[in-house]
């Protein structure tokens, strides 16, 4: 059933949200989970989001998920499940200094749509939501990892192209002495990681092999310009 997913800031109203979604949405034939932000951050959210996802019970999932690559991977899971899903964006709220900047979700994304956004005590427009969700038809579960091979051979390449140059330049600002809190520069990528603690070659393998698993499910050369920096979001949500 369907996967409905919250992003905003902090103070934006997201958990009074996702109780609204849940009373209006679910039901005794349906039931609706609410899955927030837990210990084990990213990784375990992800993980129970996929283990609730099934064919009767629809997913709200309570969090910030501020960042694209955030929203891809639950995007992806979605699709791999066969299930409708939107976006909800919770506008308002404001990030405090230590909170990671926020993306705010662009429609023209294929992970960001269908996207509703709502601010202040604006009502909740649960009509297209219910539309989205349940009038929809869902992708084929096969779409999900189906390879495209007009693109396929190229992309994977590339990914693996791009995401090896990160590691190598994780791995040799951290010989070269890098510092918890300092910002490592990847070359051509504008943006930096900022590390709260040394990270070793095998968690820093085991992290490049799972985000190949979720990003490889959708090759598309539309991703090809922001793998890098994808890439980098998905080390700094998962090193905590």
């Amino acid at each position: 059933m369907p996967l409905v997913v919250l992003c905003g800031r902090p103070g934006s109203g997201r958990s009074r949200r996702a109780a609204e979604l849940r009373e209006a949405l679910g039901g005794p034939e349906r039931p609706a989970h609410v899955v927030a932000e837990a210990e084990g951050g990213r990784a375990a959210l992800r993980a129970e989001v996929e283990r609730r996802l099934s064919r009767r019970d629809v997913v709200i999932v309570d969090a910030g998920n501020e960042l694209r690559s955030i929203r891809y991977e639950l995007y992806c899971a979605a699709r791999q499940a066969g299930t409708a899903r939107c976006v909800l964006h919770c506008a308002g709220g404001a990030g405090g200094p230590d909170e990671p900047p926020f993306e705010e979700p662009d429609p023209s994304c294929r992970w960001d749509r269908p996207l509703f956004t709502v601010r202040g005590e604006e009502p909740l427009p649960l009509g297209a939501i219910r539309a989205a969700l349940f009038e929809s038809a869902p992708p084929p579960p096969h779409r999900a990892t189906r390879t495209q091979p007009l693109q396929s051979c190229g992309f994977l390449h590339q990914l693996d192209r791009v995401t090896q140059d990160v590691l190598a330049a994780v791995l040799a600002a951290q010989r070269s002495g890098a510092q918890p809190g300092e910002t490592i520069r990847v070359p051509g990528v504008a943006e930096g990681l900022v590390l709260s603690r040394p990270v070793s070659v095998a968690e820093l393998s085991r992290l490049r092999r799972q985000f190949i698993s979720y990003t490889k499910m959708q090759p598309s050369d539309e991703n090809l310009p922001q793998l890098a920096s994808m890439f980098l979001q998905y080390l700094s949500r998962s090193i905590q």
